[in-house]
């Protein structure tokens, strides 16, 4: 495609080469089935068309294409390694792409059996990073141009950060919360004062604060959580006047089975609890009026989509969002799926595929170089 930007090199992902060229991670019977074609000497050349069935943001192409290219192959009879790479012809659209139902992302070409045994794998992490990024791109668009907070390191295994947190980064969110998830565009991950700082200094949340812009590089900006003892306006305030231009901002947290103090005197029209609206305004209202206007509002602690478009149309004045487990919404609902559409017996290509999954060309795919 005129104007793709760079795909990643396939060594940044850190891939289990040999373990992938063994068929460690793929599905038996795709080994089985390499197996048997190669005892049979049959090595059938076949087009294969990868699709998903939703709406949906792309992602994992350049980790599915550094797959094909390490790990495709066959080993030889003294135990070397054949390079498969070359003899495949390969297509893709490349990540960040708004991709529509059964509409092909990748097409295959080339003898089966030097990547029969990577389906399992190039189909994962295509559904896994398409899911992260069609979520992330929902909840940009939510959040009407404000800054989004990628925090979801906590609620998954460790090994998926890296490509989760590109997943996000490529869909808007430009905020991450560890440097693996960073890794990929060479970033650092930000953070907040966390609570456990904030308790192991007596529950003092000025004190916390003030020891993480003490020892914090001069250009991390500095965010404190301010609901720890339920009162984010005066908390917020306390630390606002400690730190001065310092604090970058306030991330409010407050449990939904809580209601904060500033909130007890408003009760009785809309729902108290939790990061609400209402909460919100006092501390904004509040921080504006002593002065710390430059003090941006945080707001965390089950935002999704739906709840944070409701938070823009209502004009509340949050100037960043952290979202955490909404990125995994939608689990099983971009599952890609690889068909043999085309075999070529004596030079020419004929359809072969299961019926009701026929081939679909798409003029979008843009071949992949070496």
């Amino acid at each position: 495609m005129a104007g793709m930007k760079p795909r990643l090199d396939p060594s940044i992902f850190n891939l289990p080469v040999e373990k992938m060229r063994a068929g460690y991670y793929s599905d038996t019977y795709f080994n089985r089935s390499r197996e048997i074609l190669e005892r049979d000497g049959h090595y059938p050349i076949v087009r294969m068309q990868v699709f998903q069935r939703s709406d949906a943001v792309l992602c994992g192409i350049d980790e599915a294409l550094a797959i094909l290219k390490l790990c495709s192959g066959r080993a030889r009879a003294d135990g070397s390694w054949e390079d498969g790479w070359s003899a495949l012809r390969v297509c893709a659209l490349p990540d960040g792409t708004h991709v529509t139902p059964y509409e092909t992302v990748l097409q295959i070409e080339g003898d089966y059996v030097l990547f029969a045994h990577l389906e399992t794998c190039y189909l994962g992490v295509l559904s896994r990073r398409t899911r992260i990024a069609t979520n992330a791109r929902h909840i940009v668009a939510a959040a009407a141009g404000k800054t989004v907070l990628f925090f979801p390191a906590r609620f998954d295994h460790h090994l998926v950060q890296t490509g989760d947190g590109y997943a996000a980064y490529i869909s808007g969110a430009l905020g991450v919360s560890t440097d693996a998830n960073a890794e990929w565009w060479g970033a650092r991950g930000v953070g907040t004062v966390p609570h456990a700082l904030i308790a192991a200094y007596g529950g003092d949340t000025v004190l916390a604060t003030q020891k993480v812009a003490q020892y914090a590089e001069p250009q991390a900006q500095i965010i404190a959580l301010v609901d720890f003892e339920n009162d984010c306006v005066g908390t917020s305030l306390a630390v606002a006047r400690a730190l001065g231009k310092r604090l970058w901002g306030v991330r409010l947290d407050t449990s939904r089975t809580l209601v904060d103090k500033s909130i007890w005197s408003q009760m009785g029209t809309f729902s108290p609890t939790g990061v609400c609206p209402e909460l919100v305004w006092n501390v904004r209202n509040a921080l504006d009026g002593e002065g710390f206007g430059h003090v941006r509002i945080v707001a965390s602690g089950g935002f999704n989509p739906r709840r944070i478009a409701a938070f823009e149309h209502a004009g509340v004045p949050v100037d960043a969002y952290a979202v955490g487990s909404a990125f995994f919404d939608g689990a099983g609902s971009f599952d890609f799926t690889a068909d043999i559409a085309a075999l070529q017996e004596n030079g020419q290509w004929r359809p072969c595929h299961k019926v009701g999954r026929p081939e679909r060309p798409n003029p979008r795919l843009g071949p992949v170089e070496d």
